[in-house]
């Protein structure tokens, strides 16, 4: 008889009775810090009993002024009642030890990240709650399952991790460790609705979703910003104003700080055995040795202490007047800036032999100036490229070559610059600045999906809110073409030889069949 027709497969025999819905369900949250205090916010303004510990005498009784201090905010503002607010401090109440979670159907865990000290509260939490009670760590990139080892009921163990600020932020990724009991999932999940967030299922990886994906757009950021080829502000100015984000990577760090960033950063890629794609920078470590961590230090990539002061651009461009006529090759997005530059009276030739025209304008994929010049036997003294990615929408990116002479720089600029759109001139680079970014985030997005962290869809979801990009990556690649996208990440590749750029087979089987990158196998 084969093996397979005789073999046992282990089943298991009692599950979970797991009831988070019920009416009379007490929380308890340990860790009144500022994840903790949010977290019990919002669990009490849904109706919840809310118990609060901290080991740190006295926080508790911070984090409660300061929780009744946001509410007051909100009463003015007239989203919530006073008596709204008294009914949201009533069902919050304070712990004086471990023990007085006791009650507690489910205990949030928000303390500091660190997998020993998290293991150790735990295991003392064990000791005092009911058999059917579940613990839920909010943890933002530690294994679940390395947190549930040692305790007596790893099966009741799962990951509940909510983002800053807990009250605003919407999303909550749900996480099942290897031992956790198959019920836990749905009923965290079921939680996490209940108390107005939108759930996303995770499996037990380093970062979940949303620190996995965040791993694209500040990385190569400092990357492009360290290859000399655009300043941060100029990448930030790029990433709002041609791709629509909320916020510029640069912009981002500083808020965040660049120790947890870094720190972040370092994780991953540790974690993920030093995949090439996750790399940190080097530049971000010799920012925290020197306390430069951004706007908690009053200066990171831009300075809070004094007022704003515009950087000066990495290129200077020599004014020049408009050129009659521009010669565009025909390719990626060149009919529609022929439009473009045709509609302010500039003309422009599409394809053909250049002829003598003063400026020459490559729109390439993935493809550097000076390899498009080359490509199309162009004179690069008199040949500039501009990233048609985004549609040519926002702000231009004019892009020279080491070749390029300043007046045709400025002819082209000026050229751009009468359509009404800003421009911005950034050094040779493979990909652009846009094009690269982009790129990235969505083949991190593939990988994501690729390695099964997350359902397509979730993905998406997740990079969303957790992020506030301005599309998931799954979304973007589709919207951008995955067979675009594609050539931006070969065209990198061919040119660095840098396995960071290597698309993944999720993305490159997606682009060979025409399909959604949200198509799942």
């Amino acid at each position: 008889m084969p093996f397979w027709k005789s073999a046992k497969l282990p089943t298991r025999a009692n599950k979970l009775a797991i009831n988070l819905d019920r009416p009379d369900l007490i929380v308890a949250v340990i860790g009144a810090g500022a994840m903790g205090r949010g977290i019990a916010q919002v669990c009490a303004q849904a109706g919840l009993r809310t118990l609060l510990y901290d080991a740190r005498d006295g926080a508790v009784a911070e984090a409660l002024s300061a929780v009744g201090k946001g509410l007051d905010g909100q009463v003015a503002k007239g989203r919530l009642s006073g008596e709204d607010k008294a009914g949201v401090m009533q069902r919050l109440k304070p712990m004086t030890s471990l023990a007085d979670a006791a009650p507690a159907g489910l205990v949030i865990e928000a303390i500091v990240e660190d997998l020993a000290i998290k293991r150790d509260l735990l295991r003392a939490l064990e000791k005092h709650l009911a058999a059917d009670a579940i613990i839920a760590s909010n943890t933002s990139s530690l294994s679940v399952t390395e947190i549930a080892a040692g305790c007596q009921r790893p099966s009741h163990i799962g990951g509940l991790h909510f983002f800053n600020p807990p009250p605003v932020m919407k999303l909550v990724e749900v996480i099942g460790g290897l031992r956790s009991d198959p019920t836990l999932v749905d009923a965290l999940v079921a939680f996490a609705r209940r108390i107005g967030k939108q759930p996303i299922v995770a499996t037990d990886t380093p970062g979940f979703v949303v620190n996995h994906a965040g791993r694209a757009y500040g990385p190569e950021a400092l990357r492009i910003v360290g290859q000399g080829i655009a300043s941060p502000r100029e990448v930030d100015i790029l990433m709002k104003e041609a791709a629509g984000f909320r916020m510029g990577p640069f912009e981002l760090f500083d808020l965040i700080g660049a120790d947890i960033t870094h720190a972040v950063m370092e994780s991953i890629f540790a974690r993920y055995y030093d995949e090439p794609m996750y790399q940190p920078s080097a530049q971000m470590a010799v920012r925290v040795a020197g306390g430069l961590l951004g706007r908690k230090t009053g200066g990171g990539f831009y300075d809070y202490a004094d007022a704003p002061k515009a950087s000066a651009p990495t290129i200077a461009i020599e004014a020049q007047a408009r050129p009659a006529s521009v010669w565009i090759a025909d390719e990626e997005g060149g009919h529609d800036l022929a439009m473009l530059l045709n509609a302010v009276g500039v003309k422009t030739n599409i394809g053909g032999a250049p002829g003598a025209h003063a400026v020459n304008i490559v729109t390439p994929l993935g493809e550097d100036c000076t390899g498009a010049a080359l490509r199309l036997k162009l004179d690069p003294a008199r040949t500039v490229a501009v990233d048609g990615l985004g549609g040519f929408k926002g702000r231009y990116t004019v892009m020279k070559n080491p070749l390029t002479s300043a007046e045709t720089l400025g002819a082209a600029v000026a050229a751009l610059e009468a359509t009404g759109a800003p421009v911005t001139a950034i050094n040779d680079s493979n990909g652009f600045v846009v094009q690269r970014l982009l790129a990235m985030i969505v083949n991190v997005g593939s990988r994501i999906a690729e390695l099964r962290v997350a359902a397509p869809a979730d993905i998406d979801t997740a990079v969303e809110l957790g992020l506030n990009y301005p599309k998931g990556p799954l979304a973007l690649g589709d919207l951008l073409g995955p067979a675009r996208v594609l050539a931006v990440l070969d065209g990198m590749q061919a040119a660095t030889h840098d396995p960071k750029y290597r698309a993944t087979v999720w993305l490159r089987r997606r682009a060979m069949l025409g399909v959604s990158l949200r198509t799942a196998d």
